[in-house]
């Protein structure tokens, strides 16, 4: 059976995603908001490819008391791999225009969807980590109570309001996923030769 070859709208298609994946190398891929009384403006933590950004300092600091180990970037082996998974995604993209082959831009979309999968389990990972471990000498000790931030959605942590969000950087990486989706779909479904 022939592997047949893409067509040009799909090579542009692999043009974007390649420009999508180098994008979220910039921008916070995720984020997660804190509202408290005490804290009508908010506060926030982004999750970028290579660092932890946002009021990093001011969370630590509420961590500290309620026993969560404080976060820093070189503590988390992620943000030394995530930049050159993107970079290998975005080159990956770009090369599978040239390759130009649906079966290899197949395989890039399980290779990627794996990718997420596992990713998502480790985000679930540390954040359960974090929520749980806490110091049993800590200021402000209440029993039976977890501070683990949700993996998506909304969640009350005591007097604080946790919201875990795609940040755009997330965004970019969603798009990036329905676009090679789209390719893999045309491809599959309207192509002339069903039986290759």
């Amino acid at each position: 059976m022939k592997n047949l070859t893409i067509s040009g709208l799909s090579k542009i298609l692999l043009l974007v995603t390649g420009a999508l994946f180098a994008g979220a190398l910039f921008v916070p891929m995720w984020q997660i908001q804190l509202e408290a009384p005490q804290y009508p403006e908010g506060l926030v933590l982004q999750l970028y490819a290579n660092k932890i950004g946002g009021d990093v300092e001011i969370i630590n600091g509420l961590n500290h008391y309620i026993g969560m180990a404080t976060l820093h970037t070189e503590n988390f082996f992620e943000f030394t791999v995530l930049p050159y998974i993107f970079g290998t995604f975005g080159l990956i993209s770009l090369l599978l225009i040239f390759v130009a082959k649906r079966k290899a831009v197949l395989l890039f979309l399980i290779s990627y969807v794996v990718f997420v999968v596992l990713a998502a389990v480790d985000f679930y990972r540390w954040n359960y980590e974090y929520g749980h471990n806490l110091d049993p000498n800590a200021a402000i000790r209440v029993p039976g109570m977890a501070y683990q931030p949700p993996l998506i959605g909304y969640k009350q942590l005591l007097n604080f309001g946790a919201y875990s969000i795609p940040d755009t950087g997330g965004w970019l990486l969603t798009a990036a996923g329905i676009l090679l989706f789209l390719v893999v779909l045309k491809e599959y479904k309207f192509t002339k030769n069903p039986q290759s």
